[in-house]
């Protein structure tokens, strides 16, 4: 079953590790990554945990979603993710989706939307795609305000850099 994207705030069994999910977002934020973080559950266990590494690990692909999933595969020792549940803080781009489904994740719970690269509601929808040969569930909306907040407080601080190291600029070219 699919469920569509909702603003509901998660179960009492989900907001513990969307909320180890933001401690991962702020791993990446410390080394100036976009703040996603990511984390994959088994039976209740914490099976790989990952934050965005593209930047700093000269990859592409380093996204904390791939990051995750990596650690837990390596962990179980397969590829193959089956009745695992993947919480993180955005929604999912089309990698992370593909990936995700190639790993047969059972469900995706995520934070707040990616109005430009999401790929599960705000875009291509892609989890509900026919053609797939699996279909993980998914639902966001899990704590969402938080996850918001974590990356538009990255962006907003960002912005606010560049406009001091601008200013800096034109006052050194005045002297």
């Amino acid at each position: 079953m699919v469920n569509r994207d909702s603003p509901l705030q998660g179960t009492d069994l989900d907001r513990p590790y969307m909320q180890r999910a933001l401690e991962m977002a702020q791993r990446a934020a410390d080394l100036g990554e976009v703040p996603v973080g990511a984390v994959v559950v088994l039976d209740g266990e914490v099976i790989g945990e990952g934050w965005n590494r593209p930047i700093s690990g000269h990859d592409p692909t380093a996204h904390a979603e791939i990051m995750a999933l990596r650690e837990a595969a390596a962990k179980v020792g397969n590829y193959r993710l089956v009745g695992a549940t993947l919480y993180v803080t955005i929604e999912p781009c089309t990698m992370c989706a593909g990936a995700i489904v190639h790993a047969r994740i059972e469900r995706v719970i995520f934070g707040t939307t990616e109005p430009k690269a999401g790929a599960l509601v705000s875009n291509q929808k892609l989890f509900d795609q026919s053609w797939l040969n699996h279909h993980p569930s998914y639902q966001g909306g899990v704590m969402a305000e938080q996850c918001a907040a974590v990356i538009s407080d990255f962006f907003k601080r960002r912005r606010d850099e560049r406009k001091q190291l601008k200013k800096m600029k034109r006052l050194a070219d005045a002297d």
